[in-house]
């Protein structure tokens, strides 16, 4: 069969290029988190008696959308979301039919459009509407990214190259935060005009340059390109030799997994609901779940609001303590992006867990000793608020900073990175997609269940999401297996070994294979399907 596309072997030959180039799309994701934050400074925290909404919001975005009350802004907020969480599910359609490259290509596209109609947003009608089809790219490209990414890398640095999607999520939101802060000095709507017509930019140099690397191997095998499935992985991993051995294994373990499939029949939805699939399904979805429900929207959406609960005062105080949260978070990303091939999954996860659950109830437990309801303010509304203990303050403050540090360090990177793994050929797209939906399924809850929790229970709030942390503990010890090192094909033996409830106990050989002993079992199955072919034939 023909090539299925050209590109540049050059720059493909380079894992890391490829890999890391992709995770511009998880940045879009980033650019989106922080899009409101120039004229949304402390909008979530709306019954603060010493915060006037007015002097802190963007006159101009007021005025031009009619003064948005909480409610609104909320549903402006959620409309990326809820976006997202339509485009996640599309990739389970279209990672299959349009390809992993192709559909990296129209997230980018579609990121444009959505831009474009922010920026000439006139009403709050027209903000919404771009802000769901931004979220649709969102969607799309934090689903099929680590499809991509996962299935054109080696065993050995994926989770390195799956892990650069969280941390371009993180840069963006770092970039996008100093660009509103520094347009937020533009008198008249160019002040939120502009940062977010700037969003257009990565976009297009995403859709621009994927046109430049080449589709998934795994994708062409199991599309009959096969010829080109080698010279792909021989770029990528073999220099382009196509007799070198882990290449060869790499193809020959493919053309296993692949040829096994077809003699289950065509690709359905019924597929996730087969043999060990629903087990993997609710693994990766329960993780993105977990990323949520850890408390890490609190800390990082919702920054404003914690840190002036906790005393601090003072807008170019709290734009500087908001800014060292978002760089801590670029910043201790890349231990984990360094390490996470050697320090494993299941470590890091547990690890993350604990610490962030600990800080989580430490943060509270400070709340809850040194707080108070404020004084009625003039529409009769009160806050929990820490007055007169710097004390208190500083330490409210230290433990949010170190939870996002515990965030970014490990379940941060490894809740992209273990879903992508989890998935036999067969059912990756379609189960990928479902996970990464949970994500924005339990985002676009968030979004609008924390900020009346911490208007109504306040401190107890951080308890809530403790608890969760301690929650996901005990359900990776026992459920998640590791993955780290083993190729995607391997992975399929970890839940052939069964260890539902035992997941600790799952060796770290299990899965490995030398190159004769796939070859024999790729050759096997190819005689098989030969074999059925033929009696079918004569019947």
């Amino acid at each position: 069969m023909g090539k299925f596309t050209t590109y540049n072997a050059r720059i493909a030959s380079n894992p890391y290029i490829v890999g890391s180039f992709a995770c511009i799309g998880g940045g879009l994701c980033g650019l989106d988190i922080s899009s409101m934050s120039g004229v949304l400074n402390v909008s979530l925290a709306p019954s603060s008696p010493k915060i006037n909404l007015t002097k802190r919001q963007n006159p101009s975005y007021l005025s031009t959308f009619n003064f948005p009350n909480p409610s609104a802004q909320g549903g402006i907020i959620a409309a990326m979301p809820a976006g997202s969480l339509v485009g996640s599910l599309a990739v389970t359609q279209l990672a299959d039919r349009l390809g992993r490259k192709r559909t990296v290509i129209l997230a980018g596209m579609i990121w444009v459009i959505g831009s474009i109609i922010q920026c000439a947003s006139v009403n709050r009608g027209m903000l919404v509407v771009g802000r769901i089809i931004s979220g649709v790219s969102v969607g799309l490209s934090s689903a099929v990214v680590p499809i991509y990414q996962s299935e054109t890398t080696a065993p050995s640095i994926r989770g390195r190259i799956v892990t650069l999607q969280q941390w371009s999520i993180t840069w963006g939101m770092l970039i996008q935060y100093f660009v509103q802060f520094g347009c937020s000095y533009i008198h008249g709507v160019a002040s939120f005009r502009i940062p977010w017509g700037l969003q257009m930019i990565p976009a297009i140099i995403l859709s621009l340059g994927m046109t430049l690397f080449p589709e998934s191997p795994r994708w062409l095998c199991d599309n009959g390109y096969e010829d080109e499935a080698l010279e792909v992985l021989a770029d990528l991993h073999g220099g382009g030799d196509t007799t070198n051995e882990l290449v060869v294994l790499e193809y020959e373990e493919i053309k296993q997994q692949v040829y096994f499939e077809r003699t289950e029949g065509a690709k359905s939805y019924m597929d996730l609901l087969k043999g060990g699939n629903p087990r993997r399904v609710m693994l990766g979805m329960s993780l993105r779940m977990w990323s949520q429900l850890c408390g890490m929207s609190v800390m990082m959406y919702y920054v404003v609001y914690v840190f002036e609960s906790a005393g601090l005062t003072g807008i170019r105080t709290n734009l500087v303590a908001d800014s060292i949260q978002y760089v801590l978070n670029v910043a201790l990303t890349v231990p984990a992006i360094i390490y996470i091939d050697k320090w494993g999954r299941r470590p890091m996860l547990l690890f993350g867990t604990v610490f962030m659950g600990f800080w989580m109830f430490l943060v509270g437990g400070i709340q809850g000793r040194f707080g108070h309801w404020s004084a009625p303010d003039s529409t009769g509304k009160i806050v929990w608020i820490i007055d007169g203990n710097e004390a208190a303050t500083k330490a409210v403050i230290v433990c949010s900073y170190l939870f996002v540090c515990s965030y970014a360090v490990t379940i941060g990177p490894v809740s992209w990175t273990y879903p992508a793994e989890l998935y036999s050929l067969k059912v990756r797209g379609k189960a990928v997609s479902l996970s990464t939906a949970s994500n924005w399924a339990f985002n676009t809850a968030l979004a609008f269940a924390v900020p009346p929790g911490l208007n109504s229970i306040a401190w107890k709030t951080y308890f809530i999401f403790g608890t969760f942390n301690f929650a996901a503990f005990i359900h990776i010890f026992f459920m998640f297996p590791e993955t780290v090192g083993r190729s995607l094909e391997e992975v399929e033996e970890i839940f052939q070994q069964g260890h539902t409830f035992t997941a600790w106990r799952i060796s770290k050989d299990v899965g490995k294979k030398t190159l004769a002993e796939v070859v024999e079992k790729s050759k096997a199955i190819s005689d098989l399907i030969n074999f059925t072919h033929r009696a079918r034939g004569r019947c």
